[in-house]
């Protein structure tokens, strides 16, 4: 019986210990605003994004066509894509605080490459 006891007091305490670890959201959510900026190919010289990033997930938040998906790990890491129709461009970084950047590269039709930086907005 006393074992019962300890093995439900360890239970209830792993459960309040594991709880803050799932409340917590990822500090790079918020909204931010991204400019792609193309250093080789023929795609267009600059774009710019409004990103919205929600627990580590990241969306395209304008009213375009446009599609974003991708992860912002804990650490800042960025790994995601932003595409339209045929178009895709994969894109690989790293957030640190209210700002970002990193390299991206298209696959499929245009080949193109470039830079990104970020700016959180909110």
């Amino acid at each position: 019986m006393r074992f019962l006891s300890l093995l439900g007091a360890a239970a209830v305490t792993c459960s309040l210990l594991a709880a803050p670890a799932f409340a917590q959201t990822n500090r790079f959510d918020g909204t931010w605003s991204v400019e792609v900026v193309t250093e080789q190919g023929a795609c267009d010289r600059a774009y710019r994004y409004q990103v919205i990033v929600e627990n580590g997930r990241a969306r395209y938040g304008g009213p375009e066509q446009f599609n974003v998906s991708g992860q912002v790990q804990p650490n800042g890491t960025v790994n995601a894509s932003i595409s339209r129709g045929q178009d895709r461009a994969n894109v690989r970084g790293r957030l640190s605080g209210n700002s970002g950047s990193g390299t991206w590269s298209t696959s499929g039709g245009r080949a193109c490459s470039g830079n990104w930086n970020a700016e959180k907005r909110g």
